[in-house]
């Protein structure tokens, strides 16, 4: 046998759950080999071994390997698997003799030593319960409480691991105790708390929880959550040593470190840890393979092969890194790096749930796809994103940036709660919040304190109090206009208006607009033909003219503004404006309650006008608040009632209105119906009348006398919220009833409103001009005419407003997280976890946005800079992107991950500089084929966090596409503007509720970049979800990826990818000069615009005689984007 003092070669293994130990063997010099469990810590403990193809436990014997000395266990001692119905004993047999240096290499894993019945059997771990586990430290330590690096397979250990609180303790009590005995101080037992460090008996607990008196233990029976055997040890391991209760490392600060002169940081770390497992890195990449991967990741596009020839051919360090840099500055960066943060904005282009109708916010699209092209340090991105609205004179752009959390859905469903659902939102802000900065599963504690994160119940109400004082107003981008534009634009409207006059219908004699003549079809449709009445009969101008001027002089009145001495609402809030103008914001509901307390004037009140007035700041310019059901703008006035002092109601003879349209249903709308006593009955003007001036008047019964003071109440709603926005309440004492019209003092020009009462008022141009422009025969012109002499408005888009300070939203805490459940008020606060105990609390939604990307905070940088590596690797240094808590993976290369997060702060934010890091490094630009077994067993296992080689991932749905309209020449470069609508089954959005119909866009919009394609939430574009894209329903930190046959059928028939490889082979078939030439060499350029590098022999080949059978460019084209590389990163 080989000298005992010998060194042996030792295994470290460590699935989640088992305590690791040392594993070791060594040959004799016979045939019969020895396997040895070497340095087992003493004590009592059932030894067993986990066999992973079988996935059996085996007992070990002989029995007397718990003495903890260094021994050896025969291979003739045979293993006996646990279950009864397989038990059976696995004789020795013999493998070859090796020496030292060969076999016992640490590149070697022992299911390849080992041979006979145990081939391709790899020892998983033993499972030494309550023991220590024999660990080394390693040169990337996490830091304090972090799990080792043993949790990554393929390390080696040498010393001991004390029982982590953290990564041991704390999920044993969470899942055990924590019910009863945790932060939720409503359902703590006995006073007992067990989730910090306190006075509490810990070894009287213990007694308890090891009992088996079911008076005594705990749990207690009745709670079904027995602890077992090995929890129970590892609590009394951590009892022993002290009980420390220990802080999570992601809520330390990250700490940088030194790097050696001439070595990339990147391959620092790596290198360190593969070392330790006794591997190394892969090769360099060719040059092809190079070129491709940092295209597609940089801007997610292929290179063409003559650039790729042109690396290939000078492939040095400065080469790459001149690419690197041009990639980095290409408008094509920001287009494929926007679409990953669009995942963690739940961008759509539609309101979602069941009418999921369009709304209009790609121009905040537009703005992060420009932010990341300018490389906006990421704690500006952040702050105009959660609060741009609140920066001193915020530009448009800020504005634009809130739109982040405008990526909400909306609800339009008949009849729902607007407020309950406004509270929906403001939870997906929380959560999405959370993961996006903080990466914690805040809304974990929407419900109850959280179970494993230091988020408490009041916390996650905290984080809501920050965004919870916005209003949600739509926004008008502002159109660069100069004064020669203005004046320009106002002498085409006095241009129109001149010729306006000519535009007037003319009459038709009598004798030539006769009933039309009854026909066989009228008779067959049981319908009579037409007949001309007065009312659609053609007016003659000068007696319309004639009429509306005698109308008009006959209603013309003075109207004196009424301001009110108090208001209120029961939601909205109102706020007194310039000129007595009343403007209502915040929130609304389904039956809205405005009232007004006011004294009368000098004189009597005979009638009551109600002015309602267009604004920018309201939903579809107003004067409604209206916001969903799809009639923005509009307002429902169900009631109108006075009172007087004594509550009185005072009688309304009659009421009128300048226009008036239902939007729902055929019954009639008026002011009139505004003063029925029917609360579903009212006032309205519907989408038609939307972003135009109203008014109303109501004409008194018997006058309120001068100083008589009085209320005007009104009501507004219907099954859906709308109240209105904008508005002004004036009276006069003309006793004659007065009739609605626009046409008032504050509506014209002093010159023209005393030259309407004069005797010669018919000779005036502009009295006539006046009349025209009121007259529905000639509307449509006149429309046109006052839309030019209105400042031009550009696209609409969503933003958030700070609310006024007196009209702050109170945040509640909800019991349950129920809406129905508000409880005791609560305001702005963080969890205490993430505060220094001299760090100020931030007070609003700006400074809680600074406090994001501030240093006080440990985890944003760590959060972010995890996720750019994902987005390369496939796989973060965290690999639960979303989540950095307790529950959370263990970072496999925490020094690492920390030297990312300060190097990103402390270059000021630069999301570019990150990127140009991590791809510049030798760890970025390796092979992913390996010839390291190790390597390759990790690949198999689907677990190589060392990166040993390049991992192979699958792209992402959108870089398929874009890379195979690259590579057919039909990629459309235009950049930002409205979604498009590529080509797509017909059925793709058929099953939605809407049964809307998708219409591909015509021309070269349908081949524009996919960040730009139309998204709609409840049936998204059926390509991006096959290939496991994104709905934007909820915010998503990783994508999942699939493997399905509907993939493959997807690129071979979608009516898409049709298009593309007709293209596609057409561009291949015109590379042949004639039908003489071999069509080899145009194949194997079409194989390099996709692939990039050059077809193998074999594989040009192969394509040359499948194209010899089919004789078909088009069907070439399509097995060249079915390859398995065409859409995966190798």
């Amino acid at each position: 046998m080989a000298d005992r003092d010998a060194e042996p070669t030792r295994y470290f293994v460590s699935p989640r759950g088992h305590r690791p130990v040392r594993i070791a063997r060594w040959s004799c010099g016979s045939n019969t080999p020895e396997h040895a469990i070497i340095r087992i810590p003493p004590g009592p403990g059932r030894r067993v071994i986990r066999m992973s193809k079988h996935r059996d436990a085996y007992d070990l014997s002989p029995p007397s390997l718990s003495d903890g000395r260094d021994q050896r266990m025969p291979s003739s001692t045979g293993f006996y698997a646990s279950d009864p119905e397989r038990s059976r004993l696995f004789e020795s047999h013999p493998i070859q003799t090796q020496s030292h240096a060969g076999v016992d290499s640490p590149s070697t894993g022992i299911d390849r030593l080992l041979r006979g019945p145990f081939l391709a059997l790899a020892f998983g771990a033993l499972l030494a319960t309550g023991l220590n586990a024999a660990s080394a430290a390693p040169q990337d330590a996490v830091p304090q409480d972090a799990a080792p690096q043993d949790a990554v397979p393929g390390d080696q250990t040498t010393t001991p691991i004390k029982v982590s609180y953290n990564r041991d303790v704390r999920p044993i009590l969470s899942q055990h105790c924590f019910q009863c005995h945790g932060p939720d101080e409503e359902a703590r037992q006995a006073d007992l708390r067990l989730d910090i460090a306190g006075d509490a008996d810990l070894d009287s607990i213990l007694d308890r929880i090891q009992s088996d008196d079911p008076d005594t233990q705990m749990p207690p029976p009745q709670a079904n959550k027995p602890i077992n055997l090995s929890k129970r040890q590892i609590l009394e391991s951590w009892v022993n040593d002290g009980a420390p209760y220990q802080t999570h490392w992601a809520f330390l600060p990250p700490t940088g470190t030194t790097i050696p002169e001439g070595v990339h940081p990147v391959d620092h770390f790596i290198d360190a840890r593969l070392a330790q497992a006794g591997r190394t890195r892969s090769p360099m990449a060719s040059a092809h393979a190079r070129i491709r991967r940092v295209y597609l990741d940089l801007i997610g596009l292929p290179p063409t092969p003559e650039v790729a020839d042109q690396f290939a051919a000078n492939p040095t360090p400065e080469s790459y890194t001149a690419i690197v840099d041009e990639l980095l500055q290409s408008p094509r960066y920001g287009e494929r790096w926007a679409r990953r943060w669009l995942d963690l904005a739940r961008y759509a282009d539609t309101n979602g749930y069941e009418k999921d109708r369009d709304r209009s916010i790609w121009p905040y699209r537009d703005w992060v796809i420009r932010a990341f092209n300018a490389d906006m340090p990421f704690d500006q991105f952040t702050i105009a994103q959660i609060a741009g609205d609140m920066l001193p004179n915020p530009t448009p752009d800020q504005l634009v940036a809130t739109g982040f959390h405008r990526n909400t859905m909306l609800n339009e469903e008949g009849g729902i709660d607007p407020l309950e659902f406004r509270y929906h939102a403001m939870t997906d802000r929380v959560a999405t919040t959370g993961t996006t900065w903080l990466g914690l599963t805040t809304g974990c504690a929407q419900c109850h304190t959280h179970k494993y994160d230091p988020i408490t119940h009041h916390d996650y109400f905290g984080i809501m109090a920050y965004l919870n004082n916005a209003d949600e107003p739509d926004y008008f981008l502002p159109i660069d206009e100069d004064e020669s534009q203005r004046q320009a634009r106002m002498a085409e409207a006095d241009r129109l208006l001149d010729q306006l006059e000519s535009h007037w219908p003319q009459p038709e004699p009598e004798s030539e607009h006769p009933s039309a003549p009854e026909t066989a079809a009228t008779k067959t449709a049981g319908t009579k033909p037409a007949k001309t009445t007065a009312a659609n009969a053609v007016r003659d101008i000068e007696t319309a003219f004639t009429q509306w001027l005698a109308n008009e002089q006959k209603n013309r009145t003075d109207w004196t503004t009424l301001i009110p001495e108090s208001m209120s609402a029961n939601v909205p809030y109102l706020s007194q404006e310039s000129d007595g103008v009343i403007f209502a914001a915040g929130d609304t509901s389904k039956h809205d309650i405005y009232t007004f307390q006011f004294t009368a004037g000098d004189a009597a009140v005979h009638s009551i006008r109600l002015d309602a007035f267009p604004d920018d700041r309201l939903p579809g310019r107003g004067p409604g608040m209206t916001y969903y059901e799809g009639r923005k703008g509009d307002f429902y006035l169900t009631e109108f009632q006075l009172s007087d002092s004594q509550g009185e109601p005072i009688p309304i003879a009659d009421a009128s209105e300048d226009f008036a349209k239902n939007a729902f249903g055929k019954h009639p709308v008026s002011a009139k119906h505004a003063i029925d006593g029917d609360i579903q009955t009212g006032w309205s003007v519907a989408e038609v009348g939307a972003g135009l001036p109203h008014a109303a008047v109501f004409n008194l019964q018997q006058p309120i006398q001068a100083g008589q003071r009085f209320t005007l109440t009104m009501h507004f709603g219907r099954h859906f919220a709308s109240s209105l926005g904008k508005f002004k309440i004036s009276s006069t004492d003309n006793p004659e009833p007065i009739r609605a019209s626009l046409l008032t003092m504050d509506s014209m020009s002093p010159e023209l409103w005393t030259a309407l009462t004069r005797e010669d008022a018919a000779d005036d141009p502009d009295v006539r001009r006046l009349f025209l422009m009121q007259a529905p025969e000639v509307k449509a012109y006149a429309d046109t005419i006052r839309s030019l002499r209105e400042p031009p408005h550009g696209t609409l888009t969503l933003v958030m407003r700070e609310r006024p300070p007196e009209s702050a939203r109170t945040t509640f805490l909800h019991h349950r997280g129920e809406f129905t459940q508000p409880t005791e008020e609560v305001g702005p606060r963080l969890p205490e976890a993430l505060l220094e105990s001299t760090d100020t609390v931030p007070t609003n939604r700006l400074e809680f946005a600074r406090w994001l990307v501030s240093p006080h905070n440990p985890l944003t940088a760590r959060v972010v800079a995890n996720r750019q590596w994902a987005a390369f690797f496939g796989v973060g240094i965290v690999s639960t992107t979303d989540d950095l808590g307790m529950q959370g993976e263990s970072p496999s290369h925490p020094r690492l991950l920390d030297y990312l997060a300060v190097h990103f702060m402390e270059n000021g934010w630069s999301i570019k500089n990150l990127h140009r890091l991590i791809v510049t490094s030798e760890t970025y630009q390796q092979s992913a084929v390996t010839a390291d077994a190790d390597t390759a067993d990790a690949v198999v296992r689907g677990d190589d966090r060392l990166l040993g080689r390049f991992p192979r991932r699958r792209l992402e749905a959108e870089i398929i596409r874009d890379a195979s309209l690259a590579a057919s020449g039909l990629l459309n470069d235009q950049m930002f503007g409205p979604p498009v609508r590529p080509p797509q089954p017909e059925s793709a959005v058929s099953a939605n509720y809407s049964k809307s119909k998708w219409t591909a866009s015509p021309g070269a919009d349908r081949f524009r970049r996919s960040v730009y394609t139309y998204q709609k939430r409840t049936a998204p574009f059926e390509m991006f979800m096959t290939f496991d894209g994104t709905s934007g329903e909820s915010c998503v930190a990783k994508r999942d990826v699939s493997n399905t046959p509907l993939q493959a059928l997807t690129l071979m028939n979608d009516p898409m990818f049709v298009e593309i490889a007709e293209s596609y082979g057409k561009r291949m078939a015109a590379m042949q000069p004639d039908a003489e030439t071999p069509p080899a060499q145009s194949i194997a350029t079409g194989f390099r615009w996709l692939m990039t590098r050059p077809p193998t022999a074999n594989e040009l080949e192969l394509l040359s005689q499948f194209h010899a059978q089919h004789g078909d460019w088009t069907a070439t084209a399509r097995v060249l984007l079915c390859i398995d590389e065409a859409i995966n990163q190798n």
